[in-house]
C-alpha cells in the first residue's frame, strides 16, 4: 500500500457543498470573469450614491452606501467617471482600473478633479489625465503590466508573455530553436496557468503550461487584442485553479464608442542582424534569415454606449538560422557525399507562420445585463529538429492548432454580482516527419555515439484536447466588511493521442566498418493485430469549487480566505485493464522478487481498483496591514496550497504502447559488431523496408504501467511582505519587498522496472556501483518484453526567493516610467530531469539526492520609457542573470559502473540590452502614422543555450571540450523596423 506524505486537508465537504449550492442558485448565470474585472470599494459618506460609468464605452455601474461604505464589482479595465451623490450635491472624479484589481478610493471628500457634465464620450480629457489607482492592501504578489508597457518596450516577438519577465520571480525563456515559454521560480512550465478573459488556457496534454506553447515559436494571442494584465507569482485567490506556480490574468480589449482601428508591420532579416558566435567559425557563413510580423485591429459601436465590436489579425513569418554541429569530432569532409551536400556551411533555415484571429462583441442592456462573446483561432507551420546532428533531410514539420469561444453574461441585482462563462476549445499539436523514409545515423564504434543523421525523422505525433465547460462566479457584498465569493465550473474534454513515434525506421552505420551495412536499427511497429493509427482517447471531466471572504477587519487590517477542492476523472487511466500477458510476464520476471523493492500489484489495474484523486483540497489564508491606514506602507503575506494537473501525455503512455511499440530495437551481426541471441540478425537489405521490418518477430517491446494510486502535483507556499510608497522630488514609487518559500510535490516520474537476479537493480559487483541500469534484463527468455516503464508521484522542488521590485508607473502628466525587478533564488530539485520526466539511472527518486534547481540564482530585470516631445518616444530593457544550472551524467571516473549524475553552472552569465526608439505623425486627418526603430542586444553579448555536458569516459582525462557552449541563444545584435497606422 502506498504511504502518503503529504497532509491532507478535509474541509467539511457537505457544508461547503450547501454553502456553494444555496448561494448559486439565488442569481441567474452570467458571464464575465471576475478575475479579470476590476473592483472598486472604499469609504463614502453615509446615504450617498455612487455611479461609475466607462468613459469608452459608456458601462454604467450605481450602488448605495452602506453603513458608510461602497463596493462595486464587475468592471472591466478601463478609465471611469465615479459621481457621488449626497444631500443633493453631486461631485464626480475619474480614475483608471486596472486588471483584476481591488481598488480601495475613499470618497467622503470633495474630489481633487472634477469632470465635466454630460455623457460619458465627453470626457476625452479626462480619459487622459486620469489616475490610475494603485492596488497596496492586497495579500497576493501581483504586478501589472499596462498596455504602455506592452506598446513601448523593445521586443523581438509580439508575444504579451514577453513582459512577463519585468516580474520577479518569472522568467520568459527563448531557446536556441526560437520556442518560447513562462516559468515561475524552480517549478516548470507546466505549472503555469494564463486566465485570459477569466478562462484557463491550460494545456491538459502536453508540456509548456498552456496549450499551443509546447514546442513552438508562435504566440498564445494577438497582442493587439491584449488591453493589459496582471502576473500572481503567489498567494493567489482561491478562484484561481489549474496551477502551483503563476497566474497571468489577461484582460482583451473591447470596443469604445470611437471607430478607431490600427495597421502595423515590422521586419528584421539577414543583413540587419550580426553573426551568431558559430556563424563566425572559419569557413561558416550566415544563415538566411526574417522576421516579418503584420496585423491589423478595429473596433468600435455597434449602438452607442449599448454595443461594440474589436477584431484583430497578426500574422509572423519566421526564416530562423541553425547551427549544424557535427558529433565525435568529425569534420564534414570525412563524412559521405550525401551529409557533405546537405551540411553545406553548417547553417541552415528554419520557416515558421502563424496567423492568430481574434473577435469579440459586447453588449449592455441597462446597468444590470452585460454580455460578451470572444473567439479566438490560432495556425502554424513550421519547420523543427534541424540543428546539431540532424541535417535537414531529419527535419519534423509541426503545425499547431487552436480554437477558443467564450459566451459569457454578467447580471449585478443589488449586492450580489454573478459571473457565468459557456466556453468552447480545440487545440492539437501534431509534429510530423518531412520524408517518410529509412533515416541513415553515421555514428563512431557503439551506435549511440553520433556524428551525423539524414533521412526521415523520428517525431510522429497528433495530440490535442476539445470540450466545452461551463463556469459561474457569485460574489456578494452585503456583508458589511466582507466581500464573499464562490463558484463552480465543470468542463467536459476529450483528450486526444496518437503517437507512432519511429515510424521511419533509424538505421546505424559504423563509419569504421560499412556504410551499407548497418549495426543496429530502431523503429516503431503495432503491436499484436492493433492498427498503427489507434489513438488513445479519455472523455475527461472536471469539477471545481471554491469560496472565499475578503474580510476587511479595521480600516488597516484585511484577511483573505478561501478554499477550493478539484475533482478530475480520466477514464482511461482509471478504467485500464493491464493485458494479461503483461500480467503474467511481470510475475515471471525479477521485478516479482521479494528484494526488488517493488510492488508489482500496484501497477496491475484490474479496470476496477483505480480511483480518481479526491483529496484535492486547497486552504489559502493571506492578510494585509496597512500601518498608517492611507495604503502607502502594507505588510502583508500569506500560506496556501495549490493543486495542478497530470498532464495527459505522461498518463496515456500504458495504453498508447499496447497499440504502438515506439521502441523496438535489433542489432545486426556484422565483424566489428558480433552478435547471437534474441533480437540479433544477419543483415538483408530487404529490411529498408519499413513493412517488412514490422513484420519480424525477433524485436522487443517496452512496456509503460502507471501507479494505481496516482495523485494530483501540488505546491505549498509561504510569503510575507511589504509594499512602501514614498515620494521622490514629488514622483511617487512603489517598492515591494518579499520573502518567498514553495515546495512542490508528486510530480509525475518514470522508473526503470527491470531488475537483475536477486532483484537488485545495479550490479552487485562491484559493490556500490551505479551503472549500469538492468536494461532489457530480468524477463523470462520467451517474453516480447525489453524494459518495464513504471509511472509514479516523485518528483519535488523547494524554493527560497527574495523578491525586490521598484517602480515608478508612466503616467501621461510626467512623460515617463520606470520598473526594477531583482530576483534572488535558492532552490532544489530532488532529481537532474530536464524535460521528459524519465528517472532511469537510479533504483528510486532518493538515489539521486539534491540537485540546484534550474533557475538562474540572480536575476535583474530593469525597463524604462521616456516621452522625449515631439511624438517621440524612448525605451530600453535590460536583463542580466547568473547562469542557469545544467545536469550531466559524470562518467569521468575510475570505473564505468561509478557514473553518476552531478551539475554545474556555466561561466557564461545572460546579458541582454534593448533599446526602441519610435517617432508619431499626426497627418492632419484622423490617421496617424508611427515609424519606430527596435535594436535588440545592443551590444551583441554572446548568450548560450547549449553546452558540451560530455565530462568524458572512465580513466580518460576530461574532456576539455566539457562545459563550452555548443548553441547559441538568440537575438544576435538585431535591428528590426516597424511601420503602424491608427485611425
Amino acid at each position: 500500500m502506498k504511504q502518503r506524505n503529504r497532509t491532507t486537508f478535509r474541509p467539511n465537504r457537505k457544508l461547503l457543498s450547501c454553502a456553494l449550492a444555496s448561494c448559486l442558485v439565488m442569481a441567474a448565470p452570467h458571464v464575465m470573469a471576475q478575475s479579470t474585472s476590476a473592483t472598486l470599494r472604499g469609504a463614502v459618506t453615509a446615504d450617498s450614491t455612487v455611479t461609475v460609468t466607462n468613459v469608452d464605452t459608456g458601462l454604467t455601474r450605481t450602488t448605495k452606501a452602506t453603513n458608510g461604505n461602497y463596493n462595486i464589482g464587475g468592471l472591466p479595465p478601463g478609465t471611469y467617471r465615479i459621481e457621488v451623490t449626497a444631500g443633493g450635491q453631486t461631485s464626480s472624479r475619474a480614475v483608471t482600473l486596472a486588471v483584476g484589481q481591488t481598488a480601495t478610493l475613499n470618497l467622503q471628500d470633495a474630489p481633487p478633479v472634477s469632470a465635466p457634465a454630460g455623457d460619458a464620450t465627453t470626457l476625452d480629457t479626462v480619459r487622459v489625465t486620469a489616475a490610475m489607482l494603485v492596488e497596496t492592501k492586497t495579500s497576493e504578489i501581483a504586478t501589472y503590466v499596462s498596455n504602455k508597457q506592452i506598446e513601448s518596450l523593445p521586443q523581438g516577438t509580439r508575444n504579451f508573455l514577453a513582459f512577463a519577465d519585468t516580474v520577479p520571480g518569472i522568467q520568459f525563456i527563448t531557446d536556441s530553436n526560437g520556442n518560447t515559454k513562462v516559468r515561475s521560480g524552480a517549478q516548470s512550465a507546466n505549472a503555469v496557468n494564463v486566465f485570459i478573459d477569466g478562462v484557463g488556457q491550460k494545456n491538459y496534454v502536453t508540456t509548456g503550461g498552456i496549450s499551443g506553447q509546447d514546442t513552438s515559436r508562435g504566440n498564445p494571442f494577438p497582442q493587439s487584442a491584449i488591453g493589459e494584465y496582471k502576473v500572481i507569482t503567489q498567494n493567489y485567490k482561491a478562484e484561481f485553479d489549474q496551477l502551483s506556480s503563476a497566474a497571468i490574468v489577461a484582460s482583451t480589449r473591447s470596443g469604445t464608442n470611437d471607430f478607431e482601428g490600427n495597421f502595423f508591420w515590422d521586419r528584421t532579416s539577414t543583413d540587419w542582424r550580426s553573426k551568431s558566435v558559430f556563424e563566425s567559425r572559419p569557413g561558416a557563413s550566415k544563415a538566411e534569415s526574417k522576421e516579418e510580423q503584420y496585423g491589423v485591429s478595429l473596433g468600435g459601436p455597434i449602438i452607442r454606449d449599448v454595443a461594440h465590436f474589436f477584431i484583430a489579425y497578426e500574422a509572423k513569418e519566421y526564416a530562423s538560422p541553425k547551427t549544424l554541429q557535427l558529433g565525435r569530432g568529425y569534420s564534414i569532409a570525412e563524412l559521405p557525399g550525401q551529409f557533405q551536400s546537405e551540411y553545406g556551411s553548417g547553417t541552415v533555415t528554419a520557416p515558421f507562420k502563424e496567423d492568430l484571429y481574434f473577435g469579440k462583441v459586447s453588449w449592455s442592456i441597462g446597468q444590470d445585463h452585460y454580455f460578451e462573446l470572444t473567439g479566438k483561432y490560432r495556425e502554424e507551420s513550421e519547420t523543427i529538429q534541424v540543428d546539431g546532428q540532424r541535417l535537414p533531410s531529419r527535419a519534423t514539420n509541426n503545425t499547431n492548432e487552436e480554437t477558443r469561444v467564450d459566451l459569457r453574461y454578467q447580471l449585478t441585482r443589488g449586492d450580489w454580482l454573478n459571473d457565468a462563462h459557456i466556453t468552447y476549445e480545440k487545440a492539437y499539436w501534431s509534429p510530423q516527419p518531412a520524408l517518410f523514409e529509412p533515416a541513415y545515423i553515421l555514428s563512431d564504434g557503439n551506435w549511440w555515439d553520433t556524428i551525423a543523421g539524414i533521412g526521415g525523422s523520428d517525431n510522429y505525433q497528433d495530440k490535442g484536447q476539445k470540450g466545452w465547460s461551463v463556469q459561474d462566479d457569485l460574489t456578494f457584498n452585503g456583508w458589511d466588511g466582507h466581500t464573499l465569493k464562490m463558484g463552480v465550473k465543470f468542463k467536459s474534454v476529450k483528450l486526444d493521442t496518437l503517437e507512432r513515434n519511429n515510424y521511419n525506421p533509424q538505421f546505424y552505420y559504423d563509419i569504421n566498418e560499412s556504410l551499407t551495412v548497418p549495426i543496429h536499427v530502431v523503429y516503431g511497429s503495432p503491436v499484436g493485430g492493433n492498427s498503427a493509427n489507434t489513438r488513445v482517447e479519455s472523455s475527461n471531466k472536471q469539477l471545481g469549487l471554491y469560496i472565499q471572504d475578503d474580510w476587511e477587519v479595521t480600516d488597516k487590517l484585511t484577511l483573505n480566505m478561501g478554499v477550493r477542492w478539484d475533482y478530475e476523472k480520466t477514464p482511461s487511466y482509471e478504467d485500464y485493464v493491464t493485458p494479461r500477458e503483461v500480467v503474467a510476464a511481470m510475475e515471471g520476471s525479477n521485478t516479482n522478487h521479494p528484494d526488488s523493492g517493488i510492488d508489482i500489484h500496484d501497477y496491475i489495474s484490474t479496470g476496477g481498483n483505480r480511483e480518481a484523486d479526491k483529496d484535492n483540497w486547497a486552504p489559502r489564508f493571506g492578510f494585509s496591514y496597512d500601518v498608517g491606514a492611507d495604503q502607502r506602507h502594507v505588510i502583508y503575506g500569506g500560506v496556501g496550497r495549490s493543486y495542478d494537473r497530470n498532464l495527459f501525455d505522461y498518463l496515456q503512455n500504458e495504453s498508447s504502447k499496447v497499440y504502438w511499440s515506439p521502441r523496438t530495437e535489433l542489432n545486426f551481426n556484422t565483424p566489428l559488431h558480433p552478435c547471437s541471441g534474441a533480437g540479433c540478425l544477419e543483415w538483408d537489405p530487404s529490411y529498408l523496408d519499413p513493412e517488412v521490418l514490422r513484420g519480424l518477430a525477433a524485436g522487443r517491446r517496452e512496456v509503460f504501467l502507471n501507479h494505481n494510486d496516482l495523485e494530483v502535483p501540488y505546491s505549498d507556499q509561504l510569503s510575507i511582505g511589504m509594499r512602501n510608497t514614498f515620494a521622490v522630488y514629488g514622483t511617487d514609487w512603489n517598492t515591494d519587498v518579499t520573502v518567498s518559500y514553495i515546495r512542490s510535490k508528486d510530480g509525475i516520474a518514470f522508473f526503470l522496472g527491470n531488475r537483475r537476479e536477486g532483484g537488485i537493480y545495479f550490479p552487485a559487483d562491484p559493490p556500490n556501483a551505479t551503472d549500469p541500469p538492468p536494461w532489457e534484463q530480468g524477463w523470462n527468455a520467451d517474453v516480447p518484453y525489453s524494459n518495464l516503464i513504471l509511472a509514479q508521484n516523485a518528483l519535488e522542488t523547494k524554493s527560497k526567493a527574495l523578491y525586490l521590485k521598484l517602480d515608478k508607473p508612466y503616467t501621461s502628466s510626467s512623460g515617463w516610467g520606470a520598473t526594477f525587478a531583482y530576483t534572488y533564488t535558492d532552490s532544489e530539485q530532488n532529481s537532474p530531469i530536464d524535460g521528459w520526466p524519465g528517472a532511469f539511472n537510479a533504483e528510486t527518486i532518493d538515489g539521486y539526492g539534491w540537485f540546484a534547481g534550474k533557475v538562474p540564482k540572480h536575476r535583474l530585470v530593469a525597463t524604462g520609457i521616456y516621452d522625449a516631445g515631439w511624438g517621440i518616444t524612448l525605451s530600453s530593457k535590460l536583463t542580466l542573470a547568473t547562469g542557469t544550472p545544467r545536469y550531466y551524467q559524470n562518467c569521468n571516473v575510475s570505473a564505468w559502473a561509478y557514473c553518476y549524475f552531478d551539475w554545474y553552472e556555466p561561466d557564461e552569465d545572460f546579458k541582454q540590452f534593448d533599446l526602441a526608439a519610435s517617432k508619431e505623425w499626426d497627418t492632419g486627418t484622423d490617421i496617424k502614422l508611427r515609424v519606430r526603430a527596435d535594436v535588440l542586444n545592443v551590444f551583441n553579448w554572446d548568450n548560450y543555450s547549449g553546452y558540451e555536458d560530455w565530462r568524458g569516459g572512465a580513466n580518460e582525462p576530461q574532456n576539455p571540450a566539457f562545459g563550452r557552449p555548443t548553441a547559441v541563444s538568440l537575438p544576435t545584435r538585431t535591428f528590426k523596423l516597424s511601420f503602424a497606422l491608427d485611425w
